[in-house]
């Protein structure tokens, strides 16, 4: 019995409880679907279910009367051997041991669908995230979010979400003009601007404008030709960087679009004739305090040229005229001010401010024998995602940047992320995976196949608890996906891997030397391709590969 197929029968006996007159819930309380999670302890049961306290106060009733109630029910569902009441209120479910171990065979047999679901079809979601400026590599932090936003557009993906995946190219800009002089200083032979831009990087691009045309020096001027060659480079770079990370992008808008196309202007006009901007020191300033930020913003300033929140009003609407359900920004630690200021926009301009999510991550700092890492050999400046994926690779790189909750900094140890041990995180979960694989393998070649299947036969303590934790993997997707935090899926991936090392080290799929196949051995084998699956899925989502043999 899967976790989905307890809470359909829990909703469907709440339901029948109701219509018999055994409990009085208002119909609009009763839920559509009833939440089961695993307790704390296994001492406890196997799922557990706080619903009848959700229920206590629409039905009027102490949630023990509502528990009782559905105790009776529930033990009726064939594979429920029994159902506690404890505290309150809490129904601790146990099944019996053939429930319980069918979920080896729904896992086989769903395959990648396994903890696929729903319940976000329908939601447009458009996902912007690294957007880093077009004037150097992408530095620890964008590629802290090529690895999260990736990760949670695949997730929302499998929750059945329509996701755009975008890029906001920022070529409109005084930091343009820098990186333009940069490039023109570089092929003079001269040091960069005092306000530009170093490092290598900026050498390679100036000479690559050069080599194709080698009379641009003696042109009329020269810095819009480095301006419009200098970006298209990099920014080429960067595409190719972010598609060797795993990353490609369904969009790749232009902030200089806004402005060429008039729709700044526009949207200047729009919020004039809705009261909600006034002119004030010169300058004409949006009142979004009346919306929930903490001060008015300008958004022409006093010498008639948009400020740049301008810009991002004229995006968001932008996004909404494309149909987008949800405009979710994912930027970096020093933008915290944009969630209230986002949200107050979207509202001046007559929306519903909950079309905007901003998620802001935190630093990212690397160590390497105990001492911090700061500069990179291309950039001169700041660690790239080029160098990181140098020393560790793409798999080690991304998943050890969306194992952790993107609001909090961490310290990335490049010393054990080359370690091929049990201390590095992706290759634990990768190597169990590639374990199951090399049991196949050999259960094949012992003669052991998939031909029967008693999940009766399934009683030892660790496939037990290696059924619980796979069991928990669908909920974990959904509050991943809930919570924004692609985190819960590799932490998870990781709890998997822990339990099915330690059912490989007490139960054999393959008999030992002259011992006859058994059953046993062939529900064993489904449990362990049961679990590559769930790894495989898991890795997927996370843009980490699954390999065969380690």
């Amino acid at each position: 019995m899967t976790p989905e197929e307890l809470s359909a029968a829990i909703t469907t006996s709440l339901k029948d409880a109701v219509e018999a007159g055994e409990l009085t819930v208002p119909a609009e309380a009763l839920p559509t679907e009833v939440r089961v999670e695993r307790p704390k302890s296994r001492e406890h049961g196997d799922w557990a279910t706080s619903i009848a306290l959700q229920l206590a106060k629409p039905a009027g009733v102490p949630p023990r009367k509502i528990a009782e109630a559905l105790r009776t029910r529930l033990e009726q569902i064939p594979g429920v051997a029994k159902v506690d009441i404890a505290g309150p209120g809490f129904l601790n479910i146990i099944l019996d041991a053939a429930a319980a171990g069918e979920l080896a065979k729904a896992i086989v047999e769903a395959g990648t669908g396994f903890g696929v679901n729903q319940s976000m079809a329908g939601t447009r979601i458009n996902l912007e995230f690294v957007s880093a400026n077009p004037t150097g590599p992408i530095h620890l932090g964008g590629t802290r979010w090529a690895a999260v936003g990736d990760s949670l557009a695949r997730i929302f993906q499998a929750q059945g979400a329509d996701v755009t995946r975008e890029y906001y190219f920022n070529d409109h800009g005084n930091q343009i003009d820098r990186f333009a002089r940069s490039l023109l200083a570089s092929a003079q032979g001269e040091p960069a601007p005092e306000d530009g831009y170093g490092g290598a990087y900026i050498e390679e691009i100036a000479a690559a404008i050069t080599a194709a045309s080698p009379d641009i020096l003696a042109g009329g001027d020269p810095q819009e030709e480095f301006r419009a060659r200098g970006v298209e480079l990099m920014f080429a770079s960067i595409r190719e960087s972010l598609h060797e990370f795993g990353v490609d992008f369904d969009v790749y808008f232009h902030e200089n679009s806004l402005f060429e196309d008039g729709a700044v202007e526009k949207l200047l006009e729009q919020l004039k004739g809705s009261g909600n901007l006034y002119a004030k020191d010169g300058a004409w300033w949006l009142n979004s305090t009346a919306f929930g930020d903490d001060k008015d913003r300008v958004v022409i300033k006093s010498d008639g040229n948009a400020a740049y929140i301008a810009g991002d009003i004229a995006y968001f609407k932008n996004k909404r005229e494309r149909g987008f359900d949800l405009c979710i920004y994912m930027l970096g630690a020093d933008h915290h001010g944009y969630v209230a200021r986002l949200k107050a926009a979207a509202a001046a301009m007559g929306d519903d401010a909950d079309r905007v999510e901003v998620l802001i991550g935190q630093m990212v700092n690397l160590v390497q024998d105990g001492v911090p890492v700061r500069m990179s050999k291309r950039a001169g400046t700041v660690v790239t995602m080029e160098d990181l994926v140098e020393v560790v690779g793409t798999d080690a790189a991304r998943y050890s940047l969306a194992r952790f909750s993107s609001d909090s900094n961490i310290d990335i140890d490049l010393d054990v992320l080359t370690k091929r041990s049990n201390e590095n995180p992706v290759f634990y979960v990768q190597y169990a995976h590639a374990r199951t694989r090399a049991v196949g393998r050999n259960a094949a070649a012992a003669g052991v196949e998939r031909t029967v299947f008693d999940a009766a036969a399934l009683t030892h303590a660790t496939e037990s608890e290696l059924l619980a934790v796979l069991g928990q993997y669908p909920g974990v997707l959904s509050q991943a996906a809930a919570f924004r935090e692609p985190h819960r899926v590799a932490r998870h991936l990781e709890v998997i891997a822990g339990a099915y090392h330690r059912w490989y080290d007490n139960c054999r799929v393959t008999p030992m030397g002259e011992e006859a196949i058994t059953d046993t051995n062939r529900t064993r084998l489904w449990l362990n391709d049961a679990v590559g699956q769930v790894l495989a899925n898991g890795l997927a989502l996370l843009g980490v590969s699954a390999p065969e043999r380690m």
